[in-house]
């Protein structure tokens, strides 16, 4: 891989968050609609890197609390190092909570020997076709690294069950829109996809919240 200019913007601070917020209002009257009643989302980065993958993968199917549980025994163990967990064995890991496909996941990670440094600058289908050549990596997993791992401004993840029913309930659709239909809506919102994304969240948790669902 060789290292280039970042492609896009890469979102630093809450202030960063407020001015694509802004640009997206002024574009898009639903999106001034969500920025007034909710305000501008925060930045929610994460570390990039290797740890931050194997936590998606522990994360996949689980509570929120058995993931965390998940990964402290494994950081106890110094088990979210590469060289780590390419020293043991399956058995190994599934003795610290892992499921045996995804003990399979982690270990097929630990072996793609993935430069995450220049995936900080790599253009984003590069990123996604490394990533996803891991098994247990899908599409969404990846964009959502590229988006709070790396912070790009202008990715998103047209996946994600509650961005397709934010964008319904804030654009008023008569039915959730699937993949396809979210991607291509969403190109209008570049170059701030990434924080359309975290307005469509931010909406959507105040919507459930005034249904009065947690």
């Amino acid at each position: 891989m060789t290292p280039t200019s970042p492609p896009t913007r890469i979102l630093k601070s809450d202030a960063c968050m407020e001015e694509g917020a802004a640009w997206l209002a002024r574009s898009e009257p639903r999106f001034a609609y969500a920025l007034e009643l909710c305000g501008p989302p925060p930045l929610r980065r994460r570390p990039d890197g290797f740890d931050s993958l194997v936590s998606a993968i522990v994360s996949q199917q689980v509570s929120v609390a058995s993931a965390r549980a998940i990964h402290a025994k494994l950081e106890a163990a110094d088990l979210l190092r590469a060289d780590r967990i390419a020293a043991v064995d399956e058995e190994h890991l599934r003795a610290h909570g892992l499921s045996r496909q995804k003990a399979r996941y982690v270990k097929a990670l630990a072996d793609a020997s993935i430069d995450f440094d220049a995936l900080r600058t790599a253009p984003e289908d590069e990123i996604l076709s490394i990533l996803t050549a891991v098994p247990g990596i899908g599409r969404w997993t990846a964009e959502i690294y590229v988006m709070f791992s790396l912070g790009r401004a202008d990715t998103f993840a047209p996946n994600d069950l509650a961005l397709q029913e934010a964008a319904r309930l804030l654009f008023d659709l008569p039915d959730r829109p699937r993949e396809t239909p979210l991607r291509q809506m969403a190109e209008a919102w570049a170059p701030w996809r990434t924080v359309a994304a975290g307005m469509l969240w931010h909406y959507y948790h105040h919507a459930k919240r005034r249904e009065g669902v947690v």
